[in-house]
């Protein structure tokens, strides 16, 4: 006879059910992307989330209450940077952490490649740590999947540097399968990232990115799901590479072509 503990039969229950229909209700009123889907990859994607939801820890930070929304809008949204990669891509997030706005954080970090520390406080909205929680900022995440358009999204960000710690580096590349994949990525992000450094890349990636490799890899990712059309235009071959990895090509499923 083999005994359940509380949180595997809660785990069972939730996956085992059908999804809930006040949670698509949420989805179609909160995010956006949601509309973009097709039937195909919602039915897909909706035992993820299920699994999602029911696999990981969620606390609120700072006295802060936890709404059903916030935590089906946040796991739609990671859940969708690995609708076609393998299942344990997120075996490294353990807890999400919800905070009703911006976070300020203090003491010594890096902040480049220079490995020169810099201190004081410093204003975020999300945060992954390496073999730690996923932090993000809640009105970031409701406005942001609101307004894709703007390019930003705190969820896509975070969960992107969790898919570029994987290998347990963060250098901004995430696992690909093969050699002659790895090389194309080097060379084209590695070209991207230097024009962005020197403020020859135009207006699409925001400068934030030019912090480091890795965070050239979640500003990109944050771009190829919110603004997949413009990438494709202006950007074709990070939009070839992005695709390639995340196996998704969402400017024909945005532009419904």
């Amino acid at each position: 006879m083999r005994f359940e503990s509380k949180r595997q039969r809660q785990y069972r229950h939730a996956t085992e059910r059908p999804f809930p229909a006040e949670w698509r209700r949420i989805l179609a009123m909160a995010w956006a992307g949601w509309h973009s889907l097709t039937l195909d990859e919602r039915s897909r994607l909706e035992p993820m989330i299920q699994e999602f939801v029911a696999s990981k820890r969620w606390e609120a930070a700072q006295g802060f209450q936890l709404a059903e929304e916030m935590i089906v809008l946040i796991a739609a949204q990671a859940c969708l940077l690995v609708l076609e990669l393998p299942a344990d891509y997120y075996r490294g997030v353990g807890s999400i952490i919800v905070h009703p706005t911006t976070m300020v954080i203090d003491g010594p970090r890096s902040t480049d490649n220079s490995g020169v520390l810099q201190s004081g406080p410093l204003p975020i909205q999300g945060q992954a740590q390496f073999e730690g929680p996923v932090v993000v900022a809640w009105d970031a995440v409701r406005r942001e999947a609101r307004y894709p358009e703007y390019g930003n999204n705190v969820v896509f960000h975070e969960f992107a540097h969790k898919l570029d710690m994987l290998d347990g580096t963060v250098d901004g590349m995430p696992p690909l399968p093969n050699s002659a994949s790895r090389k194309q990525w080097i060379d084209v992000c590695t070209r991207e990232y230097e024009a962005l450094k020197d403020e020859t890349s135009g207006p699409l990636i925001r400068e934030y990115g030019a912090v480091n490799p890795g965070e050239f890899f979640a500003v990109v990712s944050e771009i190829f799901f919110c603004r997949p059309v413009e990438m494709r235009a202006q950007k074709p071959e990070l939009y070839a590479v992005l695709a390639g990895f995340y196996r998704q090509n969402p400017a024909v499923r945005v532009a419904g072509e």
